[in-house]
């Protein structure tokens, strides 16, 4: 069994909850040791923003990484999320007032509505407070911080709502849950799709990506071969589920489904 080589990405800080990594200049990782999905500091020359929060739990070790950088929360100007797990935005509510909270339109409804069972709130046990989404991003929208320019992409795929950052100058992917190291799948949720995750991946294997930044787990230097893996395992995973549908009794299964529609046909008569 070959080892993995060193990562090429510096250690910066280290505590209990969380370690700090350099990803690139003024590029840099939160990863959290729990449940919490990684946070990312990009400080530009007009503006710093964090991609994802981490939990609510989490929150005094997300400012212990940004007070060792120089940072304070009141220095953020934007907080993107990526998507609606609470892994991901528990702590977006820390940041209300301070700055600007943006998201894909998708995954802002379902955070304003407090739709918890999108959210996940029961598997991370994060406490019920309104989460306000100030900005609805779309598809083509850029976020210019001076010296980044982050494109913003419609991924949907692990969920209906799930977005990528880009910066073609740089290379670097904010991937979130839609691309992790070696291939992983961040699964297929509720209002998620393989098909859609499919497409959203070879949107990705068409971008010049250089460094990886997920959701979750270390950082990548080998994105192409990352996405590669990851399309081979999703279009797996669509023949399973394929053939598991064949091993159904479809008429079966769907007939009370057909007689509910039946039924609402004759709420009119």
């Amino acid at each position: 069994m070959s080892e993995r080589r060193p990562s090429p990405f510096k250690i910066l800080f280290e505590a209990d909850v969380a370690t700090l990594i350099q990803a690139a200049d003024d590029v840099y990782q939160i990863r959290f040791k729990n449940r919490a999905a990684n946070a990312y500091l990009v400080r530009g020359s007009k503006r710093t923003i964090l991609i994802d929060v981490g939990l609510s739990t989490n929150y005094p070790s997300l400012v212990a990484c940004l007070d060792h950088l120089g940072v304070t929360p009141e220095m953020i100007d934007m907080v993107v999320l990526s998507h609606e797990h609470l892994d991901h935005i528990g702590a977006a509510y820390h940041f209300h007032g301070r700055a600007y909270i943006a998201a894909h339109r998708l995954a802002a409804n379902k955070i304003m509505l407090r739709d918890d069972f999108s959210m996940l709130r029961k598997m991370f046990n994060e406490p019920n407070v309104p989460i306000d989404i100030d900005l609805w991003l779309e598809e083509g929208n850029l976020i210019d911080l001076g010296n980044f320019r982050l494109n913003v992409m419609y991924t949907p795929g692990h969920t209906s709502a799930c977005i990528t950052l880009f910066d073609p100058d740089k290379g670097l992917l904010f991937a979130a849950d839609t691309l992790m190291p070696g291939g992983v799948m961040g699964g297929v949720f509720g209002s998620g799709s393989i098909a859609d995750y499919i497409q959203s991946l070879e949107r990705l294997r068409g971008l010049n990506s250089k460094i990886l930044l997920s959701g979750h787990g270390r950082l990548s230097d080998t994105p192409q071969d990352d996405v590669r893996i990851a399309l081979q395992r999703s279009h797996g995973l669509l023949e399973d589920t394929a053939q598991l549908f064949d091993a159904l009794d479809a008429r079966a299964n769907f007939e009370p489904i057909m007689q509910s529609v039946r039924d609402l046909n004759k709420l009119d008569d």
